[in-house]
């Protein structure tokens, strides 16, 4: 009888322990410091930079990062104990007024002021949280210890030794990164001038994150665009013509319009501006990433 009263005593705790843990929380697993080295290197980290941390633990990403590079920013993460702990070592290191740390949300948490976000997250997490690094400054850099955000490709990802790792029998990490992407999706037109004529070109961008599937026309004739890439705001890209003149095109956009230069084959660069005609939503704004559920992760 006694067996049985404790028996369900300790199913209820266990109950209880699971049902309070609130979904989107992460538990704390050390990054090793080889580790963040690494994601620090990866992501540029330079002394005008500032660095957000979600889920900071011991503050050792953002302490690096004032320590060895210069820069400045904070972690946030929902144990005070780890917060307060964060705080310490950053006073020890001497970057205290650099590198601050928060008791809060991350999903709370503003990160507009952000040049580079590091995470160690689970998966499911990265997900819910992808809405706001999507939302961040194009150009921001994100850098993720072993885990991706969704069906978001990475820009790059590695894995280096971690023989420090505290979880994980292959003592093996995954550095994954990211530079969020302007929407640059929609139709633009402009000018081109060549020795015999002025001609319209008009190019289509379809988008999907950093990915992008370009069309052009010269005069209403289909055109080759080839190495077409995004890079934070920067666009570039190449036309060739069917007389086998070659043009490379590279801007960024402000508003409407790109703003860049034109280079032909043997010729000096030239101002380049281009305007959009219609605008377009992005691919990976219509079809938002798999939620939690569609994970098969219940909450």
């Amino acid at each position: 009888m006694h067996v049985r009263i404790l028996l369900i005593i300790a199913m209820l705790f266990a109950s209880a322990r699971i049902w309070s843990q609130d979904f989107g929380d992460t538990p704390y697993v050390q990054t090793p410091q080889n580790v963040v080295d690494a994601m620090l290197e990866t992501a540029r980290v330079k002394r005008d930079d500032y660095v957000i941390d979600l889920g900071s633990g011991d503050g050792r990403m953002v302490i690096t990062a004032a320590k060895k590079h210069g820069a400045q920013g904070f972690g946030v993460d929902l144990d005070r104990r780890l917060v307060n702990l964060a705080n310490i070592n950053a006073r020890k290191a001497g970057v205290a007024e650099r590198a601050k740390f928060y008791a809060q949300d991350l999903f709370e948490t503003d990160l507009s002021r952000a040049s580079v976000v590091t995470l160690y997250l689970l998966p499911e997490v990265n997900i819910m949280a992808s809405s706001k690094l999507l939302a961040l400054r194009p150009g921001t850099r994100i850098v993720s210890h072993d885990y991706g955000i969704g069906d978001w490709t990475p820009d790059s990802e590695y894995e280096i030794d971690a023989p420090n790792k505290p979880v994980g029998r292959s003592k093996m990490s995954k550095v994954l990164y990211w530079i969020v992407p302007d929407h640059v999706a929609g139709r633009w037109m402009w000018l081109l001038a060549r020795s015999t004529a002025t001609h319209q070109v008009t190019m289509l961008i379809q988008q999907n994150y950093q990915k992008l599937d370009v069309k052009a026309e010269l005069d209403g004739n289909p055109v080759q665009v080839e190495q077409a890439q995004l890079i934070g705001k920067q666009l570039s890209f190449k036309l060739t013509l069917s007389t086998g003149e070659q043009f490379v095109y590279s801007g960024e956009r402000v508003n409407n319009a790109f703003e860049g230069s034109q280079t032909q084959s043997g010729q000096d660069a030239k101002p380049w501006s281009a305007v959009r005609v219609e605008m377009a939503v992005p691919m990976h704004v219509l079809k938002p990433m798999e939620s939690p559920r569609e994970l098969g992760v219940n909450f």
